[in-house]
């Protein structure tokens, strides 16, 4: 599909319906409503960690045992059992068989625990008859198009099929997140310009993201991209195109059940896991497609989900929450007088703005460089050893920043640019494993997807913990670890291809007591 060279997001909009206003609880009260019987919980593998950056207050875990699963389905917030459960899968860093092994074995695990679970659970360990939890499962990935996509979603419908005998009638496919710039419209995905270019859309594919060496693509176009990346096993002709004539059938002032039942319609003939892909562009969009999806599912429909962070708060008719203070992060807890660690591994342009500007304003911080030329082609554990003494001598007096070199070393083969990618991370981690029982700092930020994920599970060895909020709004989730050598320790969890060119700076003038 061709664009023009400059497209405004008021000029392409101006062709469908203004956007039906629906109240967060309205959502809310329609899945409670559906979960009467037996609860129903969303269980979100999440292929990094960045995608909790939109939900507050739901349990996450970095593993994925029976036991790790009822933790979660137990956990209790203010009193209630909570409607969401992350997996920090992290299988944007794996090879596609190891993301494949993955998936499966979190799917497996995720329905033995259901299984065992009864709505009378009081969450202390004692059961009563009744029936067991109801499963629904979400595919979360990058909302600028970068993933295992479609072997992700073909694995855990596979996996659901061949335990339950459920079989999947569509895959639901949002990529769009309206607070980090990403929106879908007439079944393109764009990404809205910033300072002079705010008002722009910028076809996703046209952008440095869909250059990725792993996971690039070449259409914008959510029907030819799920061709694209099919290898034609799924046409274009054949996905289902919720626009926003549908999303919106209700009009602004409408009844929301009009739309609901517009959408549910539209993918009445999906069958054998139909891809379904849908516009949206504001938080009423998503709480119309959550009400259209419950209705579909009331119907019968048997859905699965691959979508971007906003999501599942708009799913679950969860309210947006506002942004943390420095104080909230704290909260529960004695922050330690010692500096915190900022550690950037991603390499996308935004975060090397980012990193620079905090470098520039951030006076007092020390900063480390981790070398991936010398990380790569020397004594690696020699070398790795003098960046910890650095660290942690220097974490005794102020923040740390603690970067690898922002040359990227890419080659044109995806596997040998993941192994790279790895060997990076692995280096990453255990830098801040050996600094954290040795100093434990103040807090950790993490920049980057994979970089996060590794930090979180192995760095940190954050087993379980709970998104508390974000640290700026709509993104950069805060993390609260429950167990392990972290606990206590505020974890922000900061995608990279998110913010603007401060944003870094100001997420850790917030945690700071040095900036």
């Amino acid at each position: 599909m061709p664009f023009e060279s400059e497209l405004f997001e008021a000029d392409v909009l101006a062709a469908f319906p203004a956007e039906v206003q629906i109240p967060a609880p309205t959502v809310a009260g329609a899945l409670e409503a559906s979960s009467e019987s037996a609860p129903r919980i969303l269980v979100v593998l999440d292929d990094d960690p960045t995608g909790t950056q939109s939900v507050a207050d739901l349990p996450v875990l970095t593993r994925w045992d029976v036991a790790d699963f009822t933790w979660a389905f137990n956990h209790r917030i203010d009193g209630r059992r909570q409607d969401a459960v992350y997996v920090l899968t992290n299988t944007r860093s794996l090879d596609p068989a190891e993301a494949a092994a993955r998936n499966e074995e979190v799917v497996r695990n995720a329905l033995a625990a259901a299984a065992l679970e009864t709505a009378g659970s009081d969450g202390a360990g004692s059961n009563s008859a009744g029936p067991g939890l109801r499963l629904g499962f979400v595919s979360r990935s990058d909302s600028t198009l970068r993933g295992h996509y479609p072997l992700e979603p073909d694995t855990i419908a596979a996996t659901v099929a061949a335990v339950s005998g459920e079989v999947t009638d569509g895959v639901v496919i949002v990529p769009a997140f309206p607070d980090a710039g990403r929106v879908t419209i007439g079944g393109v995905h764009y990404m809205r310009g910033t300072g002079e270019d705010a008002g722009k859309l910028t076809p996703v594919a046209e952008t440095e993201f869909a250059r990725d060496a792993s996971f690039g693509f070449a259409n914008s176009e959510l029907a030819k991209y799920v061709e694209e990346k099919s290898a034609g096993r799924l046409r274009a002709d054949s996905v289902i195109v919720l626009d926003l004539n549908i999303i919106r059938a209700a009009g602004p002032d409408g009844d929301p059940q009009v739309s609901a039942k517009a959408i549910a319609d539209a993918i009445d003939s999906a069958t054998d896991s139909t891809p379904i892909v849908a516009d949206i562009v504001t938080e009423n969009d998503f709480r119309a497609l959550a009400l259209g999806l419950e209705e579909a599912e009331r119907r019968g429909k048997k859905l699965l989900y691959r979508v971007g962070p906003p999501f599942v708060r708009g799913r679950i008719g969860q309210e947006i929450r506002a942004a943390l203070s420095g104080e909230e992060a704290y909260a529960g807890n004695t922050p330690s007088d010692a500096g915190g660690l900022i550690v950037v591994g991603s390499h996308v342009g935004v975060t090397t703005r980012q990193l620079k500007v905090l470098v520039d304003q951030h006076s007092a911080a020390r900063i480390v460089e981790i070398d991936v030329e010398q990380l790569l082609g020397g004594d690696s554990a020699g070398y790795l050893d003098g960046i910890v003494r650095d660290v942690v001598e220097s974490l005794h007096i102020a923040d740390v920043i603690l970067h690898t070199s922002r040359l990227l070393i890419k080659t044109d083969d995806a596997a040998e640019s993941l192994r790279i990618a790895r060997t990076v991370s692995a280096a990453v981690v255990a830098v801040v494993n050996r600094t954290l029982k040795t100093f434990p700092p103040r807090f950790v930020i993490a920049k980057g997807g994979i970089t996060s994920s590794d930090v979180a599970a192995h760095g940190l060895e954050i087993r379980h913990a709970i998104v508390r909020g974000p640290m700026l709004p709509g993104i950069v989730s805060l993390w609260e670890p429950v167990d392990g050598p972290a606990k206590g320790i505020p974890y922000i969890v900061f995608a990279g291809n998110v913010g603007d060119d401060e944003s870094l700076a100001q997420v850790t003038r917030k945690l700071s007591n040095t900036f």
